[in-house]
């Protein structure tokens, strides 16, 4: 088999980690004021990749309302923040195509917005995730299976220069990135999934670490957020609801606020 092509990634990722971090260095009496002026909101899948399926419904779609749902109030109530979507519409987005989004129009905050599955029916909850290798192999499945859009697109093979999501070998530069932007990162899942529990009642699995492609890429910080469970009837009848959305994008606005409240204050 062929080895990933990991190389050049390698070398990219510490170029871009030792030019974020040096920003970070700059001298002067006072650095500038940091505003959230800019979010990107990723509604996972589309078109082509629906996703995970349960018996009534695809990832795609809810993801899709709920990415909507949360933009709307944020435009709403914050309107000195600039709402960009990966896309609004059922269409097929590359997954490196994703994060350029967010990159080019130099985002502040990255939002990618999922639902999950697992073998099990009886596994719900929901869980934020944040990039880092921290219990790799235990989440070894979920990272496979939101990496391996990559399958989808033409050329893959050389456009992620041999990346290959079901081998764990490709997985070793991915620790490098995003670690300039882990705190913040982390601050902004841990606020989701608290308002999740404990505004949503909703079970919360807690924030996780996991080298998802999507989060690597993206030079902010980062969260992929996973609503709930279409394999477990439950959660998936819950996902569905107009209540249930309404609940879940409001939790995700409240935690969005409080973050930018509290980078504001710094």
């Amino acid at each position: 088999m062929k080895r990933p092509k990991v190389k050049n990634i390698l070398i990219i990722s510490v170029l871009t980690i030792s030019f974020l971090l040096s920003g970070f260095n700059a001298t002067g009496p006072k650095a500038p004021e940091f505003k959230l002026k800019r979010i990107v909101i990723d509604a996972g899948h589309g078109g082509k990749d629906p996703g995970t399926v349960g018996s009534m419904s695809k990832e795609k779609d809810i993801a899709l309302k709920v990415a909507l749902q949360v933009g709307q109030y944020i435009k709403e109530n914050l309107p000195e923040v600039e709402v960009i979507y990966t896309r609004k519409t059922d269409t097929f987005i590359e997954l490196k195509e994703r994060s350029n989004i967010a990159n080019r129009n130099k985002a502040d905050l990255f939002i990618s917005i999922h639902c999950n599955a697992a073998p099990s029916r009886a596994a719900y909850g929901t869980e934020t995730f944040v990039m880092g290798t921290k219990n790799f192999e235990a989440n070894f499945d979920i990272v496979k299976r939101e990496n391996s859009v990559i399958l989808l697109e033409e050329n893959f093979e050389e456009q992620y220069e041999g990346f290959d999501p079901s081998s764990p070998e490709s997985y070793m530069m991915f620790n490098l990135m995003q670690k300039a932007f882990l705190s913040n990162s982390l601050s902004l899942a841990s606020k989701v999934e608290e308002d999740f529990s404990t505004r949503v009642n909703r079970y919360s699995r807690g924030v996780k670490q996991a080298p998802l492609y999507v989060l690597w890429t993206t030079s902010m910080p980062s969260v992929l957020i996973e609503l709930g469970f279409l394999s477990n009837a439950n959660e998936e009848k819950y996902l569905n609801t107009k209540d249930g959305q309404t609940y879940l994008s409001s939790a995700i606005y409240r935690s969005v606020k409080a973050y930018k409240e509290e980078i504001e204050e710094l």
